[in-house]
């Protein structure tokens, strides 16, 4: 079950397990499924910088015993930005069907010379996440319904923004890099947006970030989510403190219904 809890202009999105012990959420998903294809090119300034595919494997997973969807998202540096930061990142969730909560987190970054690979493990009856590959601390207590920020973000998609007012924050638990913390989205009303596709009507939402030397504010990412079933992202803008970046979706499959350009 989802309680809203709204006060001072802040929702927190809660789930909880009416009377059966461990039981999960169900959550009604009515915009995406599996096979869903969606490509993006990320630019800064007049230059080409990277690109991004997210896939949601057309065949389902079996996690802890769960049905599971797999998301695969990767990042790549292309052109000039490939020479002087390369970079070739994946990450993968597989995500309950049901309750679009995670069951397993993969993470591979390449950036230059860094290099990280991890799996997690999430255990939502004990409340807790391990990280498989560990050998000092591997096992983190984490709070009820918690994601990581791929299935926070599919799980943002089968939000009901119609009966939010303009200003409204949704929180959403996540666990990342041993770190427990709320995925905070702020709700700016609804507005059109012009893609090389044409027009189209979106969602504006506004990450709610915290105070730091890369972005500028609180705010500086608008991303426009299509105002239909899909709530997928056509266009999201990124304010750095030294320039601007546009991400803007290139094509798309297997969505719940067309996109409607205008």
């Amino acid at each position: 079950m989802k309680k809203y809890l709204i006060g001072l202009g802040v929702i927190s999105v809660l789930a909880s397990g009416f009377t059966a012990l461990n039981s999960y959420r169900r959550v009604v998903n009515t915009s995406f499924g599996p096979g869903e294809h969606l490509e993006y090119r990320v630019h800064y300034g007049f230059l080409n910088a990277a690109e991004a595919i997210v896939d949601v494997s057309p065949t389902l997973y079996k996690v802890n015993d769960r049905a599971c969807y797999r998301v695969n998202v990767d990042g790549r540096t292309v052109g000039a930005f490939d020479l002087v930061t390369r970079i070739r990142d994946t990450w993968r969730s597989y995500i309950d069907t049901s309750a679009i909560l995670p069951q397993k987190f993969y993470t591979s970054l390449q950036e230059n010379s860094y290099r990280k690979e991890e799996n997690i493990t999430f255990n939502h009856a004990a409340n807790t996440v391990k990280a498989e590959e560990r050998t000092e601390r591997d096992t983190f207590k984490v709070p009820d319904n918690v994601h990581d920020f791929i299935s926070g973000y599919y799980f943002l998609r089968t939000i009901d923004f119609n009966h939010m007012a303009s200003g409204q924050v949704l929180e959403v638990p996540a666990f990342y890099d041993d770190t427990v913390y709320n995925m905070k989205v702020r709700y700016r009303g609804k507005t059109v947006v012009k893609t090389k596709q044409g027009k189209i009507n979106v969602i504006r939402l506004n990450p709610v970030l915290p105070q730091n030397k890369l972005f500028k504010d609180e705010e500086s990412i608008r991303i426009f989510v299509s105002d239909d079933t899909n709530k997928v992202p056509v266009k999201v803008e990124v304010d750095l403190w030294v320039g601007s970046m546009v991400m803007d979706l290139r094509q798309n499959s297997g969505l719940k219904q067309p996109l409607r350009f205008f």
